[in-house]
């Protein structure tokens, strides 16, 4: 154990919620030593530097002064190499850091952390109108000859009371009554029909609607806000308490002690607001970054509060019924995934679209497949991409870092003489890289960081004479 009087410094750079941080972490902490953790949600500025450094985009990276000793892998393996650790403890015991150590950042330099302090709400004056149409009774039951409509009103009831109630012309009542159903607070009952019609059409608010949906129930009383700004809260918040309650070892989390944390009760409340953001006028930069974010919370959302599937069935289940209410849709985790961001692709296991042509979330959908989402979407198993947050700036270059830091993990890609394995999800997805296998190495090269791994992968490609087969997919779930 290294006492206080050490010259020198541990560095490890880090993001939120990531296992092999918090596994390294612990490592070092058993050992006795001090370190300096420099999170890349806190301080981004430092990727760059990270990157030009170590020739690597993945975290835990590890530095003792200016020795650069890797990974939470390479840590454990210097560990176990009694002369190699004791270098490295000899390092830091004797010498200062020098100018060639990785300087750490200046706290004036973090990036402010994003909470449910940072939301703001300003009183909807149509959240004001539903609470009086509630008080004066046109929602209500309406019998069918074999069936009954349950919380609904008419067009025709609706445009009477406004006439009546807020002495404006009818014109003025079905502007209203249109408002209410693009700001999301209420919806056709038998179609996904957008226009407000004056007649005996049913109308049910959307906080009425018998869904399954998550985030379900009474609706936000908050003006629509920025739907990026909204998804990053939530994923931040949700990361924290995913940090937090991650065991020691960074292998489980104690998803019972999250659900009953005060920070839960407040990412639960956020999600409200989903219900009523508008996305539609999204850019598809911004689509890609708020629904991975969302995709990602929605994950973890649903293991806390209905546990993570342990089997296939379960796991086809969980994946086309655990669901949002998104812009006044509902959106499953197969919707967001195949439907939004694969550009209405057929999923796996699926038969048919995600959405069908009179579906208005197919105005959402993106309007080009884009494979990369496949390195930014975990989905709670261990062999999944690490968890990240994502923003619409840049958000090519950080789905290209995603994938190509997936690549350099052996769980995306191992290369053994004249033999490539590669994640399951090139399986399952492979008409998103291409035609054929050949189509797909070729897709893995370029799209590879360079480094010794790609040199390998371009010496197996040029022998022609190569293997390609795909690994096993560990569904090993971490809740304890």
């Amino acid at each position: 154990m290294i006492d206080s009087t050490m010259k020198g410094r541990i560095v490890v750079f880090s993001i939120i919620g990531c296992p092999h941080c918090m596994n390294a972490k612990n490592l070092l902490q058993e050992k006795g030593l001090e370190y300096a953790d420099v999170s890349l949600d806190e301080y981004p500025q430092m990727r760059e530097w990270l990157r030009d450094n170590t020739n690597s985009k993945t975290v835990p990276q590890i530095f003792f002064n200016a020795l650069h000793v890797g990974g939470n892998a390479e840590l454990k393996e210097k560990i176990k190499d009694k002369a190699e650790w004791e270098a490295l403890l000899e390092e830091i015991e004797k010498n200062a850091p020098g100018s060639d150590a990785p300087e750490l950042p200046h706290p004036s330099t973090a990036v402010a952390s994003t909470s449910i302090g940072d939301f703001t709400c300003e009183p909807d004056e149509y959240a004001k109108l539903v609470e009086e149409m509630r008080n004066c009774g046109i929602v209500k039951n309406h019998s069918k000859i074999f069936s009954t409509v349950k919380n609904a009103f008419t067009g025709k009831d609706f445009v009477e009371w406004v006439k009546k109630a807020k002495k404006l012309d009818e014109t003025t009542a079905i502007e209203m009554g249109q408002a209410l159903i693009d700001q999301h607070f209420g919806k056709e009952v038998k179609k996904d029909g957008q226009t407000f019609k004056a007649d005996n059409t049913l109308y049910r608010l959307i906080e009425d609607d018998d869904s399954t949906a998550l985030n379900a129930g009474e609706t936000s009383p908050c003006t629509q806000g920025s739907a990026l700004q909204l998804a990053e809260s939530m994923r931040k918040l949700i990361l924290k308490l995913y940090s937090v309650f991650l065991s020691s070892d960074g292998k489980k989390v104690n998803y019972k002690g999250i659900s009953t944390a005060s920070e839960f009760k407040m990412y639960l409340k956020l999600t409200k607001e989903l219900i009523r953001v508008d996305i539609e006028h999204a850019t598809r930069e911004e689509k890609l970054a708020f629904f991975i974010n969302i995709y990602n919370a929605l994950v973890i959302h649903a293991n806390i509060v209905l546990g993570p599937p342990t089997n296939l069935w379960q796991r086809y289940k969980f994946f086309n019924t655990v669901r949002y209410i998104i812009g006044g849709n509902e959106y499953s985790l197969q919707d967001i995934e195949n439907g939004v961001l694969r550009a209405n692709r057929k999923g796996v296991g699926q038969f048919r679209l995600p959405f069908g042509k009179d579906d208005p979330r197919r105005k959402i959908a993106l309007k080009e497949n884009e494979p990369l989402i496949h390195f930014a979407l975990n989905c709670g198993a261990k062999s999944c991409p690490p968890i990240k947050t994502f923003s619409a700036n840049g958000i090519d270059e950080q789905l290209k870092m995603a994938a190509e830091a997936f690549l350099d993990n052996d769980d995306g890609c191992t290369l053994n003489r004249n033999s490539i394995k590669l994640s399951k999800i090139f399986s399952w997805y492979k008409e998103d890289f291409g035609k054929n296998n050949a189509d797909l190495a070729n897709w893995i090269f370029k799209t590879m960081g360079a480094g010794d791994k790609k040199d390998k992968l371009e010496e197996i490609l040029s022998g022609k004479n190569y293997s390609l087969s795909f690994l096993d997919y560990d569904w090993g779930v971490n809740s304890k």
